[in-house]
């Protein structure tokens, strides 16, 4: 795999690039964020990892520019020390595909990296997914619903993508986990928060709701058949 990496500490970059090239990947470096963009923008990376504390630009302002200036879909690990949940959340927000904290152990590193690249390789190879007047486009990454653009984040996008594969049946918080973090997900109820933003985005302002609670189980994603399904996931409203 081919990896730029965007960080400041080169002692760290120097581990990093020792590692991976002993491993068979090449690596470029970026000192700053603003390097960091312009390499990640115009270079054909597999993967990007990025730190949050960056100089001339920092890592979540890197993301979003690389995300809806560029429209950038290659997956990007955030590196940071960084471990309070309202920071793992913004740096998922700005476009995050993955968000490890240091110190971390460079087999977990490299894990990360082959699970984010072989995740992205298959996004664009199905068809265009619909389920009532919900459309996604796994060639484009585009997503609409009634015609409108919806706007998501990778982590959002994946979720969506998985359950509009698996719509009308439920898939379980542990299914949902497992595509987005592989076998290592993050401490705390990260994967609610990213249900809770995917609804923000998909069911506000609509007439009925996509997205419903399973309690115990998961989440669905369909029209409901009944009243059963309010589509509420009880406590969302304290992780925004």
């Amino acid at each position: 795999m081919r990896v730029l990496v965007v960080e400041d500490n080169q002692n760290l970059v120097a581990n990093l690039f020792d590692y991976l090239e002993a491993r068979g990947h090449v690596v470029d470096a970026a000192p700053d964020g603003f390097t960091g963009l312009h390499l990640a923008t115009t270079q054909p990376y597999d993967v990007v990892v990025l730190d949050w504390m960056l100089p001339r630009m920092d890592g979540p302002e890197v993301l979003r520019r690389l995300r809806d200036d560029a429209g950038s879909g290659v997956p990007v690990i955030m590196l940071t020390a960084r471990d309070e949940l309202p920071d793992k959340i913004a740096g998922f927000r700005a476009g995050a595909d993955d968000y490890l904290t240091k110190p971390f152990a460079l087999p977990e590193l490299e894990v990360r990296l082959e699970a984010l690249i072989a995740r992205a390789a298959g996004r664009g190879r199905g068809k265009v997914l619909e389920v009532a007047d919900l459309r996604f486009d796994q060639a484009t990454l585009e997503v609409t619903r009634a015609g409108q653009p919806l706007h998501l984040y990778p982590a959002c996008r994946r979720l969506l993508q998985v359950l509009m594969q698996a719509s009308p049946a439920a898939v379980t918080r542990e299914r949902l986990e497992e595509a987005l973090w592989g076998d290592n997900p993050p401490d705390g109820d990260m994967l609610r928060s990213h249900v809770y933003e995917l609804r923000r985005s998909v069911d506000t302002g609509f007439a009925f709701k996509l997205i419903h609670t399973l309690p115990r189980v998961g989440y669905r994603l369909g029209v409901a058949a009944s009243g059963a399904e309010e589509g509420i996931d009880p406590g969302a409203g304290n992780e925004s």
